[in-house]
């Protein structure tokens, strides 16, 4: 951005991000002083083109301790006062597990071609070893799910592990911090092969490991809330990486040739660009960014080891501090061999972008992942921001990445596995043009990253249903239903974006100008009724709206109380 003096930059706290990044040496292929802002482009994606949303089983099924269910981390974790904002949990959340059926008939109507959702492993086997109890009311659920979705002919992309570890085995094992999670995770995974491979054919290993190692072991802020300084993070990630590897050799060995599936793992991203796109140094700081954190995991998968400028940059913190070897673990030549090229397609999850600068972190002042890194993620403040502290809407980012993943790896296989946008409002709108604008702009930077070449097979909208987001409780709303989470039945109403997402399904894409356009006015008259027939819900008219005061667009007293909220929230986490 040859303009980006110009600009006010506001330095980023590290948990002010969904985190990210890292290092790696400048790649060739990738040309870091070419971005192009081009206008939007009108056309249609390949035939064959996969639509979908997603979802996962803790933050949506509710029934936490019905049937047979064993306690997850994330159960334990919510239970603890202080962990989650305002003590919620999802002990009930959507009531996914009791109102699936319904779920699918939305599905349906928006005439999907895949539904992404994740298996929890403690409702199958509740202490989380398949020697000790194999839970068959939770297997007919999920069999119930899968078979439902094909009758409907939607495709089933199922992920094994969206965060929520059997409680027993963190009380036993340490969790991810222990090898032998490895072999209790594949047992898991080779019994939903068993069960449902005859009719699963993508299966996605896990979701976002980076989320899970950092945020789970060294910041705290996710299950089990261990704050492990600079080693948490990279030892519960050496043995997911293990675990994954393992898996696919499992499927590849004993199941690929019977049910011929395929078994890949879906990474969340942010893009990183360089505050200065003629300065180097901030070039190699936006790809330290991008290793750190999509590299981490898909350089080993892909190349057989870590990217080289993390060992590089943690073993010399690592050397300065006096330690005897790098806080980076080491694979063994025969790991290398193993990990390498175990991923039949990579699922990609993408929500927003940072400039990247360099800062350099002396050793000894707080050593940990991010200082790791030795740089500084910045925003534009002319990102338009919906509410959430950390997603802002910077669509060429998308292209960006989709691109570097293209050079990086090989052209690989992509499903986008989450792309979406939250909001953050006291008061509800289901006229959510932000979102509708998002997802326009996000899709289309997809289309022209396919055009580049990039092999992008399908794509997932994060996410189907409002829902429990992690730490931020039910403050956050990523759905493209709104969920009454205080009425007992927990309703959905379609928000503006389920009829504008249906009309890119059904038209494959952006035919015309004149037809797009007209998509959002079409959305936006459909929205407004649904505001007024949930206004009319007498559970939530006088909590949340009145009839009076629906208008198409968000209310002023939205926007006040939003604004307390946001003060509320900001003083909080100072």
């Amino acid at each position: 951005m040859q303009q980006m003096t110009m600009l006010q930059w506001g330095i980023l706290r590290p948990h002010h991000v969904l985190a990210l990044v890292l290092c790696v040496s400048a790649t060739e292929d990738f040309d870091w002083t070419k971005n192009e802002r081009t206008s939007f482009y009108y056309g249609t994606f390949p035939t064959g083109f996969s639509w979908g949303v997603g979802s996962s089983a803790y933050q949506t099924e509710g029934a936490w301790n019905v049937d047979g269910k064993g306690i997850s981390i994330w159960d334990a974790f919510s239970h603890k006062k202080g962990k989650i904002f305002l003590n919620d949990t999802a002990d009930s959340s959507c009531e996914g597990y009791h109102k699936f059926k319904d779920d699918i008939a939305l599905m349906k109507d928006m005439k999907l071609n895949h539904y992404r959702f994740s298996i929890s492993w403690p409702r199958i086997l509740p202490t989380g070893l398949k020697s000790e109890k194999i839970n068959e009311k939770g297997i007919k659920y999920y069999s119930d799910l899968i078979n439902m979705l094909l009758d409907n002919k939607i495709t089933p992309i199922v992920t094994l592990y969206h965060w929520d570890l059997p409680q027993v085995l963190h009380e036993k094992y340490g969790g991810w911090h222990n090898i032998s999670m490895v072999n209790y995770f594949n047992d898991f995974a080779n019994l939903c092969f068993e069960r449902f491979g005859n009719r699963v054919k993508y299966w996605i290993t896990f979701n976002n490991p980076w989320s899970i190692a950092v945020e789970g072991y060294e910041t705290g802020e996710h299950a089990p809330g261990l704050k492990l300084k600079g080693t948490g993070a990279y030892k519960a990630a050496h043995h997911i990486i293990k675990a994954h590897a393992k898996v696919w050799h499992t499927y590849d060995m004993q199941w690929r040739s019977k049910q011929k599936g395929l078994v890949g793992i879906s990474l969340t991203a942010d893009w990183g660009e360089p505050v200065d796109i003629s300065n180097q140094r901030d070039i190699e700081a936006a790809e330290r960014y991008i290793q750190f954190y999509l590299g981490w995991f898909a350089t080993p998968l892909f190349h057989g080891d870590y990217p080289q400028v993390m060992k590089d940059y943690i073993g010399r913190k690592s050397g300065q501090q006096g330690l005897g070897a790098s806080r980076l673990p080491v694979f063994s030549p025969q790991e290398k061999s193993y990990i390498k090229g175990t991923c039949d397609f990579l699922g990609l999850g993408h929500f927003t972008t940072r400039y990247v600068t360099l800062k350099n972190y002396p050793s000894g002042a707080g050593d940990n992942y991010f200082s790791d890194r030795d740089l500084a993620e910045l925003v534009d403040p002319q990102w338009p921001d919906p509410g959430s502290e950390w997603l802002y809407s910077v669509p060429w980012g998308f292209r960006r990445l989709l691109n570097f993943v293209k050079t990086q790896y090989g052209n690989p296989m992509i499903y986008v596995t989450e792309n979406g946008v939250s909001e953050k409002m006291l008061c509800t709108d289901l006229c959510d043009d932000w979102r509708m604008k998002y997802f326009k702009d996000y899709i289309n930077e997809m289309l022209k990253a396919i055009k580049d070449g990039v092999n992008v097979k399908g794509y997932t909208a994060w996410s189907l249903l409002d829902s429990f987001e992690w730490d931020e409780g039910f403050s956050e709303r990523f759905g493209l239903y709104y969920v009454d989470f205080r009425s007992k039945n927990k309703p959905r109403y379609p928000k503006a974006s389920v009829h504008y997402y249906k009309r890119i399904i059904s038209s494959n894409g952006f035919p015309n100008q004149r037809e797009v356009e007209s998509w959002k006015r079409k959305a936006v008259e459909t929205c407004s009724s649904s505001n007024q027939l949930l206004a009319a819900d007498p559970l939530i008219g006088h909590m949340e709206m009145v009839t009076e005061i629906v208008v198409p667009t968000v209310c002023t007293l939205c926007i006040l109380i939003s604004a307390v909220f946001f003060m509320f929230l900001l003083r909080r986490r100072l």
